[in-house]
């Protein structure tokens, strides 16, 4: 049986300019706890992974309850959302690729370990909830990247193997969660990143205006996932 092919998108810092937003609201979070104030470092080693496993590393002392952490997060990403709707940002290129590639007949998913609320707001911005096939958040997986929970998760419920699938990142962990998928990396690099961060991506993207069906296409072919 011959598949269509897959592109499985991360959300924030690939649809969404969500970093100054999150950063933001850790550092309130903090504030409001009187807890140690997450770094800029700290939050650029953290990208990627779910809110509870930055919370249990991030202020360890506190020997947080799980209900503890569960209410932390859910303030956390209230505090989010706030904050994102006031500035929402989409990234350059982002909805006019997600149009192109539904119009070429790629089936497309979402995969974010933030919450449902925080990526359907961002489907919603953009105005493009209804091209997604399949649409996968923290509340549907049990582990952060770089497991690749998110990613195959999405794979099995498109009905696409993995290795017909590329899935965008901005994340070192995300790139490894596509990795050890089976799948084909493509790391959007944007400032503060820089591509040295990003060695084992397949490809690279400095926007989503560069990427188009036929590149994203040529590249599935070339790595013999088409």
């Amino acid at each position: 049986m011959q598949h269509r092919p897959a592109v499985i998108f991360d959300v924030d810092g690939v649809l969404v300019d969500s970093y100054a937003a999150h950063f933001e609201s850790w550092r309130r979070l903090a504030d409001e706890r009187d807890c140690h104030k997450m770094t800029e470092t700290e939050f650029l080693e953290t990208f990627g992974r779910t809110s509870r496993e930055i919370i249990a590393e991030l202020w360890p002392g506190r020997q947080w309850t799980p209900e503890e952490i569960s209410a932390l997060d859910d303030h956390k990403e209230k505090i989010f959302r706030a904050i994102l709707r006031e500035r929402f940002q989409a990234m350059p290129g982002a909805a006019s690729l997600i149009d192109a590639l539904h119009r070429s007949g790629f089936a497309l998913a979402a995969g974010s370990s933030g919450p449902p609320e925080n990526v359907h707001l961002v489907l919603d911005q953009l105005r493009c909830r209804d091209r997604f096939d399949v649409v996968v958040t923290g509340t549907d997986v049990t582990r952060g990247k770089p497991d690749p929970e998110v990613f195959v998760t999405c794979a099995q419920r498109l009905g696409i193997p993995p290795q017909r699938s590329a899935v965008i990142e901005d994340a070192v962990v995300g790139v490894e969660a596509a990795n050890r998928a089976g799948m084909t990396s493509i790391a959007l690099v944007t400032p503060p990143r820089a591509t040295d961060m990003f060695p084992h991506a397949d490809h690279i993207a400095r926007s989503l205006a560069e990427l188009t069906p036929e590149i994203i296409g040529a590249w599935l072919t070339r790595a013999g996932r088409a």
